[in-house]
């Protein structure tokens, strides 16, 4: 049975059996396609032309913080500097750009976690997108280490922790096969050691019932579907390549694996484009 549909990509949808493996969904519109099935199958990904952003709906030449057109990226809370560095938070100075957005999304549980993709790394989430953002970032292992009140107490804690440990995903690395195992939970109690002056201060500042140290989490272990490993890492590109075609041999994060290369399904939110599979 083939498969033939069309729509403006989203980041896939995800989520993790109770065997640890994770099962993918390809959002275009409406529609939903199952892409576990597919591995070992030849799809094709051909961009129409078209973007149009996720937000207003107006077409756009270029995306602008995966989906967006120009004038919501200049003006949107979501998509605001402190989105990506929240230790810039600037709400208290009275300069957010949607103060009731703020309150919403920022003033919220957020987790601070470990996770194993390319490497163990540090990073932050709200307290509802675990482990969804484990599965984004292609981390096989994920344990949470710290919950707390407030976006902006997560990006302190987190800028305090990087100091001692990497903050970034190589994608690249990440998608030539899993790293290996770590303990977790040793390498949080390093960790906490390390940064212990700056964590009290933080404590200090804030309290211990905002800034809350997790010490009973259980490590969370993701398998992701993927039957072969690219030795070489080639990134496709839909605004210089629209039409990709291959055999799906994997996916990983928020990328296809394909034997002519891979894609990140993420980077283009809001195209326009018809997706193909065969038998």
């Amino acid at each position: 049975m083939s498969i033939k549909a069309s729509g403006h990509l989203e980041k896939m949808i995800t989520s993790l059996g109770d065997n640890g493996q994770v099962a993918y969904e390809l959002p275009l519109d409406s529609q939903r396609i199952e892409l576990n099935a597919l591995i070992g199958k030849a799809i094709s990904i051909e961009h129409l032309g078209d973007i149009h952003c996720i937000h207003c709906g107006r077409r756009s030449k270029k995306s602008f913080s995966q989906g967006f057109c120009y004038p919501c990226f200049t003006s949107l809370p979501q998509c605001d500097s402190c989105i990506m560095s929240p230790e810039k938070c600037h709400f208290h100075h009275g300069t957010c750009r949607d103060p009731e957005w703020g309150e919403k999304y920022c003033f919220t549980d957020h987790f601070v976690y470990l996770a194993n993709s390319s490497g163990v790394k540090v990073g932050i989430t709200r307290g509802t997108q675990l482990p969804t953002r484990w599965i984004d970032q292609g981390a096989t292992q994920g344990l949470p280490i710290f919950r707390v009140q407030t976006r902006y107490q997560a990006g302190l804690i987190e800028d305090c922790l990087r100091e001692h440990i990497a903050d970034k995903t190589h994608w690249q690395k990440m998608l030539k096969g899993n790293a290996e195992d770590v303990d977790l939970t040793v390498l949080r109690d390093q960790l906490m050691a390390k940064s212990e002056s700056g964590l009290e201060l933080l404590e200090q500042e804030f309290g211990l019932q905002a800034l809350q140290r997790l010490y009973s989490e259980s490590i969370t272990t993701i398998d992701f579907p993927v039957s072969q490993w690219p030795q070489k890492v080639k990134s496709f590109n839909l605004d210089k390549q629209p039409l990709i075609e291959g055999v799906l041999q994997g996916i990983k994060g928020q990328y296809l694996i394909l034997d002519t290369g891979v894609i990140n399904i993420r980077k283009y939110t809001a195209y326009n484009v018809q997706f193909s599979a065969s038998a």
